[in-house]
């Protein structure tokens, strides 16, 4: 579903719990930007705010990576950059 630049993907039966996803580097469109804030900036900045990762990209690299952390009520949140 998309309203304006909102997207919203519906996956009946694709994944055993709710999860929401951001992609840093893409648009509404799926089109790159040309200024991406790295997960790992995000990672850091999460982290410095004492907030609990479940899983976290590896600080060591760059490029594509993801961090997964849940929300108060135990949604998924996975933060995933492709470029």
């Amino acid at each position: 579903m998309k309203n304006d630049k909102t997207l919203i993907g519906l996956f009946q039966g694709m994944f055993d719990q709710n999860r929401v996803t951001f992609n840093p580097g893409w648009d509404e469109s799926g089109t790159r930007l040309e200024v991406v804030t790295d997960v790992r900036d995000i990672q850091r900045h999460l982290k410095h705010h004492a907030v609990k990762l479940e899983r976290e990209g590896d600080e060591k690299t760059s490029g594509p990576t993801s961090m997964v952390l849940y929300d108060p009520d135990g949604n998924t949140i996975l933060i995933d950059q492709q470029v």
